[in-house]
């Protein structure tokens, strides 16, 4: 009879099994998709279309994309209920928080009271 992965593991030196529980555990930190971030923070897509005044279609489409602008995902993210953060990793260098960007910005007033691009 095959064995199952558990009892595999469960053969393994407590060493190996700590391996495989920290690789585990670093997987389940990773995010694939928009649609796994959401249902991770327990959100239905008609949440989010509410929370960004949208049709469910529409975010439907967004979790199928593979490019969009940082202002949408950050968007997104927060209608989930989450925080976007930048994270920038160097060579020889410690990981930078980078900020600014993908944020909303004002539309600043021309003379007639216009909004005009910044």
């Amino acid at each position: 009879m095959p064995q199952t992965l558990e009892e595999m593991i469960a053969e393994e030196t407590p060493e190996v099994q700590a391996k495989i529980e920290a690789r585990f555990r670093d997987l389940l930190d990773e995010a694939n998709s928009l649609a796994e971030i959401r249902k991770l923070a327990a959100c239905s897509q008609e949440e989010v279309a509410r929370k960004l005044q949208v049709k469910q279609p529409s975010i439907s489409r967004l979790e199928k994309q593979t490019d969009m602008y940082l202002s949408t995902l950050r968007q997104y993210i927060e209608a989930a209920g989450g925080t976007l953060r930048l994270v920038v990793e160097l060579p020889d260098h410690r990981a930078l928080a980078l900020t600014g960007l993908g944020e909303l910005r004002t539309p600043k007033k021309g003379a007639k009271g216009k909004a005009i691009a910044n």
